[in-house]
């Protein structure tokens, strides 16, 4: 804990810090969120904090936009439920007095068609003289995240001892929340993926275990940066003429919902008990649990129609149309 001056709040904050982190939560935001409570408790000699204080807080954070003051007195009040479980009178501020919340991003969920026009895209990229295998990086990570979900991040710090050529699998590393899992490859994904791994070796790419999957020329042999990586796929993405229904560019991460609304769909296809898969799903994805999946499995129009003709063939003699007389 570190604050300019140690307040009777910190040791509170500290356990609470500790439990989460113990629990596999990174927390640094929340951290430093806290740290500048604790600072604001100790330099006001408040004894305690109540609603009074806590809107002293907050107008220490006017400075700040809307989502993200609303985001940091969300800290702070989950602070104080961890709190109130030992102090059932303590203070815990109300949502309602919440800045609004921004409504959430609508995600685009990419047809096969289109990334077929993406992959194509990508043989009309320019070439670089110091990044000369800069079609096949684009397209084998087109492939990698529209085939496994993988987050930006996750992507980008793959190396060469990530991938088991003979288990066609991928391992993700201290991910988010510390979580690590390997991924097995779809065949095209396998295929993709040794066909670059072909051409790396024929232009004498570093082959060293921990030299980047994805190498990058112009970073002296390390990976793409996130903003490249962006770069490069909204280049493709103009190329290929896919917009979202507002004229914006679909974002990096609409390439995972598009990857977990895909599996979803397989299993109403195939005829899978969706619920049971879905842990399975969840784990894939690096999630905590299932809660955190729903959120990338938005009810779109194919996913209606799959569920809905799913309960039809399950249970549609149980449903009778009513009379035209109505209900008796």
């Amino acid at each position: 804990m570190k604050t300019s001056t140690e307040s009777w709040l910190s040791p509170l904050i500290l356990r609470y810090l500790d439990l989460k982190q113990a629990l596999g939560r990174g927390f640094a935001v929340e951290r430093r969120v806290l740290e500048t409570l604790g600072d604001f408790v100790a330099n006001t000699a408040a004894t305690d904090l109540t609603q009074s204080e806590f809107e002293r807080w907050c107008q220490t954070q006017t400075h700040l936009t809307p989502g993200v003051r609303r985001n940091r007195m969300r800290i702070v009040r989950n602070f104080c439920l961890y709190r109130r479980r030992t102090e059932p009178n303590c203070f815990v501020p109300d949502l309602d007095g919440f800045p609004h919340p921004h409504q959430p991003v609508q995600p685009y969920i990419f047809s096969e068609t289109e990334i077929v026009r993406l992959l194509q895209a990508t043989t009309h990229l320019r070439l670089v003289a110091r990044c000369p295998l800069r079609r096949q990086f684009f397209r084998v990570a087109l492939v990698l995240l529209y085939t496994t979900g993988l987050r930006r991040g996750e992507l980008l710090r793959l190396t060469l001892q990530d991938y088991d050529p003979q288990a066609h699998t991928l391992f993700v590393r201290e991910s988010k929340f510390h979580k690590s899992r390997y991924l097995p490859l779809s065949p095209d994904a396998t295929r993709e993926l040794q066909a670059y791994l072909v051409t790396r070796r024929q232009h004498r790419f570093p082959r060293g275990v921990d030299s980047p999957l994805l190498w990058n020329g112009y970073a002296n042999g390390r990976t793409y940066t996130a903003s490249g990586l962006t770069d490069g796929l909204q280049e493709l993405l103009r190329a290929a003429s896919i917009r979202k229904a507002d004229g914006r560019l679909p974002r990096v991460h609409d390439f995972r919902h598009s990857h977990a609304v895909n599996v979803l769909l397989r299993w109403y296809r195939t005829g899978v008990d969706v619920q049971t898969k879905l842990p399975a799903l969840a784990t894939y994805l690096g999630h905590v649990s299932v809660a955190s999946t729903e959120y990338y499995l938005p009810f779109i129009a194919e996913l209606a129609l799959a569920a809905s003709t799913r309960f039809c063939g399950r249970y549609g003699t149980l449903v009778q149309p009513l009379s035209h007389g109505g209900v008796s």
